[in-house]
């Protein structure tokens, strides 16, 4: 049979949901043979201009890249259900183990501070993922973003940390699954693990992490439905950690307030603000969304302008229940209540944190899954997991990749010295769609002037650059001013001439971000400073894993893209070869 006849006999007839040939992992041209991708890998630098400077387009992303799940997910869900997304997917175990430690270690009293930065910064980036996720309703959250407004290749960057903090973000909230469920049991944490030399094997973390991934597989409506019971029972807990707090409050506990300095606020900050991340889990499910328009802003904004202000109550319902000092950085909120004569008071705190984690698991499953799926539309990864399954209307092969990664990572590792990792990940993703706002705002291809291109571009560098700067100096000498005097007005320069030298080429239909240039300028300078306050092993973390993705791109990625955005020139080689047989 000829091939345009297969093609018509695919079209007609659906093909089966489980196959597993070639074709659906390495369909590309340049993966053909061996000869073909000798071939692609010896056109690696047209290629990799080429990947860098192209852009997709919203109409791509919203139409032409669904096409590759060959079914599409279920519009079923509100902003009610983004709303309590919203809590399911941030509200973990991050607030309830982080607080106490940074409190201990790094901020003491201010901690509340440190919850008040962080929160300011995810508000900000809370702000462009709406604007992005009203105009562009698609599951490829940041990294769809980031195809249109910085091209291919800056996408790629964030495609592979939004997988990295995927995978280690899930296999850290599952091993914590396991350490609150051994206390809520009265229990050492590591007393359900199984020691193994040097490792300490958690089956319990895998076993969670399947049963979450196979909720999220069955269907988004269901899942949806379980986090709404298992958060109101979550916020439960919280509302009697917060009346009990305060009720036993000392405000002597309060001084000194800043026992570690201005230094020690913001390198908790960055830190705490692991405990604000999952948000942008949400904008995943625009497609599966029946109003995005409405709902998104709705369930986004709504949803974390609630978490940052019980955030910040209950930092400082612990700060006033127990001196810093006395805080222990391993369960501070059950000691706490035991230092007051609620000795039962920390198993509730077990059981909310255990629900929290429990939530977590569920929307990040669901979010997950959402990422990947649209990641492999693009190529970038191989399409086999950018199928939904016509039944369940779930991409079920990405929602499986994602819980077996995770699942081997959290059966080993402890994931210590991962965390900071995953704080660099995510303020970095945070930092280029800010920036990637900025462009959309002030550039529309074939219409904006070049001398305007130029402009913004100098601008944007500038905003970076002196941000970078901040930062640094805050670093190097966070007691001094001098280098202030430079870096600061040169970022107010530059927010002032984006406002001031360039005309905005683009004004949203539905939604937008307020006081453009300077929320996202602000948000750029709030990340990057909060990067800059994490230690240097975490950078050191950030470029291997960089490296590591690169190899794969130049490998594996470049090729794939570069023949999905060139079908015609495929087809003209084809047609070549005919004509010379």
């Amino acid at each position: 049979m000829s091939s345009m006849g297969q093609e018509a006999e695919d079209v007609f007839q659906p093909r089966s949901y489980w196959r597993w040939s070639k074709d659906d992992f390495l369909p590309e041209e340049s993966f053909r043979n061996w000869s073909s991708y000798v071939s692609a890998l010896s056109q690696i630098y047209p290629r990799f201009k080429d990947r860098l400077v192209s852009r997709s387009d919203d109409a791509n992303e919203i139409t032409e890249l669904r096409k590759q799940s060959e079914n599409d997910m279920k519009r079923c869900l509100t902003w009610w259900d983004l709303t309590w997304f919203g809590f399911g997917s941030v509200i973990g175990a991050g607030i309830f183990v982080l607080t106490g430690q940074e409190a201990h270690n790094h901020a003491g009293p201010a901690i509340v501070l440190s919850y008040v930065a962080s929160g300011i910064s995810a508000m900000l980036s809370v702000f462009c993922y709406t604007e992005f996720s009203v105009e562009i309703p698609v599951a490829g959250g940041s990294f769809a973003y980031l195809r249109i407004e910085l091209g291919d290749f800056a996408a790629f960057i964030a495609a592979g940390n939004i997988l990295l903090e995927s995978v280690i973000g899930g296999a850290a909230v599952a091993r914590a699954w396991t350490s609150y469920f051994a206390t809520l049991l009265n229990r050492h944490p590591n007393s359900l693990r199984i020691r193994k030399g040097s490792y300490l094997l958690d089956p319990i973390a895998v076993v969670v992490l399947a049963i979450a991934s196979t909720l999220a597989m069955i269907s988004t409506r269901r899942t949806s439905q379980l986090n709404w019971i298992a958060t109101a029972l979550n916020t439960i807990v919280i509302l009697f950690v917060l009346i009990a707090g305060f009720a036993h409050a000392d405000t002597s506990n309060l001084t000194p307030f800043l026992p570690y300095g201005a230094k020690g606020i913001f390198q908790a900050a960055a830190i705490v603000y692991f405990a604000y991340g999952g948000f942008d889990n949400i904008a995943t499910m625009a497609e599966e969304t029946k109003n995005p328009s409405r709902d998104i802003p709705l369930g986004l904004l709504g949803s974390m302008s609630i978490i940052t202000v019980v955030y910040c109550l209950m930092a400082l319902s612990l700060s006033m229940m127990q001196k810093y000092t006395d805080i222990d950085p391993n369960a501070a909120y059950s000691m706490a209540f035991q230092s007051v004569g609620m000795k039962w008071g920390k198993y509730l705190v077990a059981l909310g944190a255990l629900k929290g984690m429990t939530t977590v698991l569920l929307v990040g499953a669901l979010g997950q899954a959402r990422y990947t799926t649209h990641i492999a539309r693009a190529h970038m990864i191989p399409p086999w997991f950018a199928l939904v399954h016509p039944k369940t209307g779930t991409p079920i092969n990405a929602t499986l990749l994602m819980a077996i990664l995770s699942g081997l990572i959290a059966l080993f590792s402890s994931l210590d010295v991962l965390t900071s990792l995953l704080s660099v990940s995510t303020l970095f993703i945070f930092m280029m769609m800010a920036v990637a706002l900025l462009v959309r705002r002030y550039y529309v291809r074939e219409v904006t002037p070049t001398t305007n291109l130029l402009k913004l571009v100098i601008f944007i560098l500038i905003i970076i650059a002196s941000s970078m700067g901040t930062s640094a100096y805050w670093g190097l000498r966070p007691n001094g001013w001098v280098g202030y005097i430079v870096t600061i007005p040169l970022w107010l320069l530059a927010t002032i001439g984006l406002s001031v030298f360039l005309p905005q080429q683009r004004t949203p239909k539905v939604w937008g971000v307020p006081l453009v240039p300077w929320l996202p300028s602000l948000s750029i300078a709030i990340n990057i400073f909060l990067m800059g306050s994490l230690a240097p092993k975490a950078f050191i973390r950030f470029g291997i894993c960089t490296v590591a993705m690169l190899a794969y791109y130049i490998l594996v990625g470049l090729h794939a893209t570069y023949d999905m955005a060139h079908p015609q020139q495929k087809l003209d080689e084809d047609e070549e070869g005919k004509a010379y047989a």
